[in-house]
């Protein structure tokens, strides 16, 4: 599949037909995704398939909130919790994408059955990548490949295929993606049309879309704070900032003067425009922030006034 008819949703977008792909740079982004992904289902009267060896209270990704106990939905079936052995796997204890797909078409006609209006199904492939003896990756791509065109086509069932991003190299990582025609992440911390704030785990900071103009900065400055009380050297990703002005510049430059010395904040795919005013300005006179990574690919660049 050609990615540029991929779509990025945020994980609350996800909707029936959608398979979707998450490669998760550690265990709290995907709590952030995944646990979105079960608790939106439960709490819309969906069913939630779940392939995995954990039991339901310790499901990866998924932790209690707002008082919600589990077991009540195993009880009821709307969450099916599916070890590996009965969803996937051969007599020969080895990956079986022909059983995969027969569970993802047993739990959908399952849920219909069951009066449920959709199907949620997860799991976590990065095990698959390192189960002993494998050679190539044509048989996890041939999965994928099944499972889409399973799930695509459907008016009930949704998927969030999982790979930790470290358990192969990046050019597997790669053709595994392109096999799925949506690309999920977390949901936004902010979004109201113009200005859009996203959280990022790797590296730790937060993505700025769209305008940030002075209408938004208590909102930003907000975010801001909160991702900055993790202690951790904090990264703004810019690549898709159309708009700031000086007084969001100068925000930047109030806050990081508050942070410890070697944490700052890291200004990362700065657009052209908004470089060329901070080169004015002068970085030595904006102590705390520091030039980040080049931008991934040319375009527009935002704007400063």
């Amino acid at each position: 599949m050609d990615s540029w008819f991929q779509a990025e949703r945020s994980v609350n977008a996800i909707r029936p037909g959608d398979h979707a792909w998450l490669a998760f740079s550690g265990e709290e982004e995907r709590a952030h995704i995944i646990g979105d992904f079960v608790y939106d289902g439960l709490a819309t009267e969906e069913k939630v398939v779940y392939v995995t060896d954990a039991p339901p209270d310790r499901l990866p990704g998924v932790r209690p909130r707002h008082g919600i106990e589990l077991r009540s939905y195993t009880d009821t079936r709307q969450l099916r919790v599916i070890p590996r052995e009965q969803a996937c796997l051969s007599g020969r204890g080895r990956f079986d994408p022909d059983r995969m797909l027969r569970t993802l078409e047993r739990e959908v006609d399952a849920a219909f059955d069951q009066g449920f209006r959709a199907v949620r199904l997860t799991t976590d492939f990065s095990w698959v990548l390192n189960e002993p003896g494998r050679s190539d990756l044509s048989q996890m791509l041939g999965c994928e490949h099944q499972f889409g065109e399973a799930v695509s086509p459907s008016t009930m069932a949704m998927a969030i295929c999982q790979v930790d991003k470290h358990a192969c190299p990046q050019d597997e990582l790669v053709a595994l993606r392109d096999t799925h025609e949506v690309l999920v992440e977390v949901n936004p911390e902010f979004d109201d049309g113009i200005l859009r704030i996203v959280r990022t785990f790797e590296p730790h900071g937060l993505r700025v879309e769209g305008e940030l103009d002075a209408a938004r900065h208590a909102v930003f400055a907000e975010k801001l704070s909160l991702v900055t009380h993790e202690r951790r050297r904090i990264h703004l990703d810019f690549s898709r900032l159309r708009f700031i002005d000086l007084g969001g510049l100068n925000l930047l430059a109030h806050h990081a003067t508050g942070l410890p010395t070697d944490d700052g904040l890291v200004l990362d795919h700065l657009p052209a425009d908004v470089e060329n005013v901070i080169d004015m300005v002068g970085w030595h006179r904006l102590p705390g922030l520091a030039r980040g990574q080049e931008r991934p690919f040319p375009g527009a660049g935002g704007m400063a006034s």
